[in-house]
């Protein structure tokens, strides 16, 4: 489990709810967090799953990680693996494939995921 930044972001992220199993259905869900990207968005309730990274937490106010979309796809792409064709590897799927690269290669902000 990831630790975020407060512990209202932690209530906030980790929402469960009882009647929906998507967090994009449930109106009570407000943020959502990608572990593969490290990044944090704005759920818009549209009936999609689309989201607006945002860059500081709503309740602490806390710079919060830089995303790792772009070294995702790099690191996929140094593999030889298109996402869009590919099976992508299972520790892409979450926060593992961050672990594989030395602790002063990744930002100052990626958080602890323990």
């Amino acid at each position: 489990m990831t630790n975020h930044c407060c512990e209202a972001m932690n209530s906030h992220v980790d929402v469960r709810c009882h009647e929906h199993d998507d967090v994009y259905a449930c109106p009570d869900t407000l943020i959502g967090f990608s572990t593969k990207f490290q990044e944090y968005g704005l759920i818009i309730h549209d009936g999609g799953t689309a989201s607006v990274i945002i860059e500081f937490c709503p309740w602490c106010g806390r710079r919060l990680p830089e995303s790792q979309r772009e070294r995702w796809f790099d690191e996929l792409e140094r593999r030889g693996i298109d996402p869009w064709e590919d099976e992508v590897p299972a520790e892409f799927q979450d926060a593992r494939w961050l672990d594989s690269f030395p602790r002063n290669h990744r930002t100052d902000s990626t958080p602890d995921r323990s």
